[in-house]
């Protein structure tokens, strides 16, 4: 990943993520990377790898199960148009 000097790496991380949660990457009910995994993917340290997943989550994007992982949660789908 190429990084934007002036913009906070866990931002840009919570960017990608949240995009690939709204893209159906990270489908509704699926399972996230873990911290570690996140760490190794974008070469972060683990605290920021849990910002991201804690900001995710205060988001409403997902929702942790301790002991199990974090999941996406259900996004709302918006109205169907009338016709």
């Amino acid at each position: 990943m190429r990084w934007e000097p002036e913009i906070p790496r866990w931002r840009q991380v919570y960017a990608v993520m949240s995009e690939r949660i709204l893209d159906g990457t990270y489908p509704p009910g699926g399972r996230l990377p873990s911290a570690m995994a996140v760490c190794d993917e974008f070469g972060i340290s683990q605290v920021t790898a849990k910002r991201v997943l804690k900001e995710l989550r205060q988001a409403g994007l997902a929702e942790m199960q301790p002991g199990i992982g974090t999941f996406v949660t259900e996004l709302p789908q918006p109205p169907a148009e009338k016709s």
